[in-house]
């Protein structure tokens, strides 16, 4: 389709395909074989001292529901102190949010200039880091009021970002994910993400969970969890409930958005445009 949007039953097919076989077809071009346990299992030409790491489907089982902006193109999502904080995109409408949790209500909020495409978040301690996405500017925040406190520039898309308490995590939708200074943004180190030994492109919302990074997949119905040693994907999350249940028509509000609360221990995620934020858990197949 010239306008890359899917006519609103395909789409429907489309998620309602199996999650292990688009993975497949992402990463390789062709439908991987399936072992016995239930992971992906490596090429066949793949010998076994070069086997790449299985990908072990992980289900996500739907722990509560909470309202979300419905017009909210949301690029990155995080928790802290109580909250949940909220990348806004689109061009004259991307802003940084704290939202309160139950009933989805802005607290506060800060805008962008104009022509900024809002992008991904991550936490520094007190201050919120934002990127946009073609512009290759960067803004920090302080936490508590939102106030803009310092901006910076950088090289190529921007478009997830987190932090692992030592770095920020930065994706541009490449299978490269870069690891920066917390303070200065310089590169520190490159990690190519891939899935059954191939990289995997369209890496975008970042999280980091107990040491493993997870991220949405643009236009994909699942999250992968990537090995921060060697970025191999060693899980896949179904998501296509979810979407099911949000039942969007427009092609363009996919899963993405992710925050997790380390103190409590809760994971929710949703999507652009979504009316509905999910508080979920993972449990292996």
């Amino acid at each position: 389709m010239p306008s890359g949007r899917l006519p609103a039953r395909r789409f429907r097919n489309r998620i309602a395909a199996s999650v292990l076989a688009v993975a497949a077809i992402l990463v390789s071009g062709a439908p991987a074989p399936v072992a016995a346990t239930g992971q992906v299992a490596p090429p066949p030409t793949a010998t076994a001292a070069a086997a790449p790491a299985p990908v072990y489907p992980i289900a996500a089982r739907i722990v509560a529901r909470y309202p979300h902006d419905p017009a909210a193109f949301t690029e990155g999502l995080l928790w802290h102190d109580g909250a949940l904080y909220e990348s806004i995109g689109l061009q004259g409408r991307s802003e940084v949010r704290r939202v309160r949790l139950e009933d989805g209500t802005v607290l506060a909020r800060a805008t962008l200039p104009a022509d900024q495409f809002g992008e991904g978040l991550a936490l520094v301690g007190d201050t919120l880091v934002s990127l946009t996405w073609t512009t290759g500017i960067g803004h920090r925040w302080d936490a508590r009021t939102l106030k803009r406190t310092a901006s910076f520039r950088y090289t190529g898309e921007g478009w997830g970002l987190a932090h692992d308490g030592q770095s920020l995590i930065q994706s541009d939708g490449s299978p490269v994910l870069r690891f920066r200074d917390s303070r200065s943004f310089a590169v520190r180190r490159e990690l190519t993400v891939t899935a059954n030994g191939r990289p995997l492109r369209d890496v975008n919302e970042l999280e980091v969970i107990d040491g493993a990074i997870f991220a949405n997949v643009w236009h994909r119905p699942y999250l992968v969890r990537i090995d921060p040693a060697n970025g191999e994907v060693t899980g896949l999350v179904d998501l296509s409930a979810l979407i099911a249940e949000v039942g969007a028509t427009d092609p363009e509000a996919v899963a993405n958005g992710i925050a997790w609360d380390p103190i409590k221990r809760r994971l929710f995620v949703t999507g652009k445009l979504w009316p509905t934020l999910f508080e979920i858990t993972l449990e292996a197949e």
